[in-house]
């Protein structure tokens, strides 16, 4: 779904000397369900300005006092990403060619049909569209706070709250999400809400082999064992003053457990081939991909290890059950991948975004900003299309009013039974949306609270 773009499409502004010519394309306009407002000079358009802001201006070439081009001008000064599409004559092609130059979206030449005239102000209004989320997805990001974790549904909101509180605390904190949902940037949130002046440490346990897991967490002396020819600090020794991270918890070794069991408890460690005890003052997160009491209870994780992290746990949702924030999360992801390779910022249509929040998402936010990189490189996104089946034996007008009605309720589903978003996103207006409800029988209210379901 777009992202909250005003509910009544501001107008069309149009800007035409002769009468009846502006009088029937607002006419035309006004039956595609688009919202006109006619001025018969420049002048009297700019006037508006001070107190409305048109969607698209769309102007004659050749006007009274300021012509088109001039008036686009002084509508860039006002606004540069403000659509103006531009009617000419045949012999003022030259001219509406400098002035798409000049950041014109387009022009068409007299005579023209009406349904030409629909068609460019849509295609308009489209980029329009697009510039204001755009617009708004930055400031939303500029809001975000909590360092980089990314969203608006209400799941993340609480957990942003619940990082917030947590972080300055100390305490020990037990993160459990699917692969890909974004562990790591929650713990790396933690730190640096913490203020903790040492590093933030991150131990993969599941990539760590089992033969050398005790050396790389807890450190080793000089021949403690063979090949071990000097001192080798630890990574929680490491992450003294900070935050060690530990991610796939699940994994460590079962005689390695009763040792961090004892670091947790004393917050001191032995490196190996040592006596000695080093206090070490850093605070553990850990993560887990799976349900570390059920491992527990089938003996596959150490029980004590389990209570003692499960002091507080943060649950992260999967992307599929948060499908409100896949345009905070593209656009954060277009943004980095757009400097990372040095290329321009990428967009996306309505179009797109149904597929992505029809897709499932089985590798989480960790797949969305694969999938982030290939858009920002051009590159399609490889997702099954969007496929609305249709029912045999049914005549081709039932099989469009089928897949009408099926496309509205999939837009519902993934708006959560918001009309006005739904309208948004399959590019109607409200009025011809609420029509067709009636017409198809379809209730908003039953797609509400359906998101992810």
């Amino acid at each position: 779904m777009k992202l909250e773009l005003p509910n009544e499409m501001p107008p069309v502004f149009f800007v035409e000397d002769d009468t009846a010519v502006r009088k029937g394309c607002e006419q035309a306009l006004s039956l595609a369900d688009i919202p006109v407002r006619g001025f018969a000079d420049a002048e009297a358009m700019l006037a508006a300005l001070a107190t409305a802001t048109p969607a698209l201006v769309v102007t004659d070439v050749r006007l009274p006092g300021r012509d088109g081009l001039a008036l686009l001008r002084d509508l860039h000064q006002h606004d540069r990403e403000l659509p103006v599409l531009l009617i000419t004559g045949h012999g003022d092609v030259a001219m509406a060619v400098e002035a798409m130059r000049e950041g014109a979206h387009d022009f068409i030449e007299k005579p023209f049909q009406s349904e030409r005239l629909v068609a460019a102000v849509r295609s308009a209004l489209e980029k329009r569209a697009l510039v204001l989320e755009n617009r708004q997805l930055k400031s939303q990001l500029g809001q975000l706070g909590t360092a980089g974790i990314i969203g608006q549904s209400a799941a993340m909101q609480q957990i942003r709250q619940l990082v917030a509180t947590l972080a300055p605390t100390g305490v020990d904190i037990l993160v459990n999400g699917e692969t890909g949902s974004g562990k790591e940037v929650i713990a790396r949130a933690i730190h640096e809400a913490s203020h903790r002046r040492g590093p933030f440490v991150a131990v993969n346990c599941g990539a760590l082999p089992e033969t050398v897991f005790e050396s790389e967490l807890f450190g080793h002396e000089a021949g403690a064992f063979t090949g071990a020819g000097k001192r080798r600090i630890g990574r929680v020794e490491h992450a003294n003053g900070g935050t060690l991270f530990l991610d796939e918890i699940e994994s460590m070794p079962l005689n390695l457990q009763v040792k961090l069991l004892r670091v947790l408890q004393e917050r001191s460690i032995e490196r190996l081939g040592s006596n000695q005890a080093i206090p070490v003052d850093c605070r553990l997160v850990a993560a887990s991909k799976t349900d570390l009491k059920t491992a527990a209870d089938r003996g596959q994780f150490r029980a004590d290890l389990y209570y003692r992290l499960n002091v507080v746990n943060i649950d992260l949702p999967p992307l599929r059950q948060r499908r409100d924030d896949i345009p905070l999360l593209m656009a954060s992801f277009l943004q980095e991948a757009a400097k990372r390779y040095q290329r321009p910022l990428a967009s996306w249509t309505p179009a797109d975004l149904l597929r992505w929040n029809a897709h499932d998402w089985p590798g989480n936010v960790r797949e969305l900003k694969n999938i982030a990189d290939r858009w920002a490189l051009g590159l399609p996104d490889a997702l099954t299309p969007l496929v609305i089946p249709l029912a045999d034996n049914l005549s081709l007008v039932e099989q469009v009013d089928q897949a009408e009605k099926r496309g509205i309720e999939n837009a519902l589903r993934q708006v959560s039974g918001n009309v006005s978003q739904a309208a948004e996103l399959l590019q109607l207006p409200k009025k011809t949306l609420y029509d067709k409800l009636a017409r198809h029988g379809i209730a908003a209210e039953q797609f509400r609270n359906l998101i992810g379901k």
